[in-house]
């Protein structure tokens, strides 16, 4: 199966702690990068994973809070001295522009690439982005600030050919982009090979979505309902519920109980709190609800 990775360059919360850097991640799909957040430290996370900048052209901010998105102009400062053309998009709240467009024309005035934003609605779920391979959508989230979360979706792919059966039937290789796409193949003598005899069903299309930060919000749960990975905030255990009311921020049951009620593969928790050292507990409460629970950590990469 082709490579869709997600990369955890930081999963600490606002301040920041010597353990975990401001929430960003990289997603690697068939060696195309996206990038979601991007605190501070993104830039060298990415050296440190060895994930490549020239292979970054789309940055996801969820909202603009400084943890979230206070390492971008360092990140495309750096890119500038590698890059050697294209365009780099922010799909971001349409405030966005107006905050980094002053820092880009001072720090970043003689980029050998363009920097294009794409304003976003957050409180709306609409599709946002598409290439070849994916699509992406917005996931609308409950926070102190204009925030949502994004939906990765893989794009359906092609069926698979069964070599021996093509031979067998003598059908030429020109012929196989139209059976990937479910063509039966037509002999010179009339005779019609049907599809399924000579190719196999596409993988499983994949998907990914992210939701932080946010305030428990069971409105999200149709949009991320069967999702393969989540990534939910779980800023906090839950006897610190009236802090996480208070900030707009999740608890680690909270994240389990939206993962259950969305028939989720796995959950990832993240975003924690500088307060918490140990983050056992945050793992032990979210897997009294779900399971199929992980703690993210900086430098850890999960395969969806």
């Amino acid at each position: 199966m082709e490579k869709f990775d997600v990369n955890i360059l930081g999963c600490g919360s606002a301040i920041p702690t010597t353990r975990r850097n401001p929430s960003s991640q990289v997603i690697n799909l068939r060696d195309k990068l996206y990038m979601i957040d991007c605190g501070e430290g993104a830039q060298v996370q990415m050296r440190k994973m060895k994930l490549k900048y020239n292979r970054l052209n789309h940055i996801f901010l969820s909202h603009l809070h400084g943890d979230h998105c206070l390492g971008l102009i360092g990140l495309i400062s750096t890119m500038g001295m590698v890059e050697n053309g294209g365009e780099l998009v922010i799909h971001a709240h349409p405030d966005a522009e107006k905050l980094f467009r002053p820092h880009l024309d001072y720090f970043c005035a003689d980029l050998p690439f363009s920097v294009r934003f794409n304003g976003i609605a957050p409180q709306k779920h609409e599709l946002i982005f598409e290439d070849r391979s994916i699509e992406v959508y917005s996931i609308p989230l409950r926070h102190r600030v204009p925030s949502c979360g994004f939906l990765f979706k893989e794009k359906e792919k092609s069926r698979h050919i069964i070599p021996e059966m093509t031979a067998f039937h003598q059908v030429p290789k020109a012929y196989y982009n139209l059976l990937k796409g479910g063509a039966d193949y037509v002999k010179p003598t009339g005779e019609i090979i049907k599809n399924s005899l000579l190719t196999k069903s596409p993988d499983p299309v994949r998907k990914y979505a992210y939701c932080s930060d946010t305030a428990y919000s069971e409105r999200i749960i149709p949009i991320i309902e069967g999702v393969d990975t989540l990534y939910h905030e779980a800023t906090f255990c839950e006897k610190e519920k009236p802090r996480a009311k208070e900030t707009m921020h999740s608890t680690a049951k909270q994240a389990a109980t939206i993962a259950k009620a969305a028939g989720v593969g796995k959950l990832l928790l993240g975003h924690y709190s500088a307060r918490y050292h140990d983050l056992n507990p945050i793992l032990t409460e979210a897997k009294s609800v779900f399971e199929n629970s992980f703690l993210v950590q900086d430098g850890y990469t999960f395969k969806i």
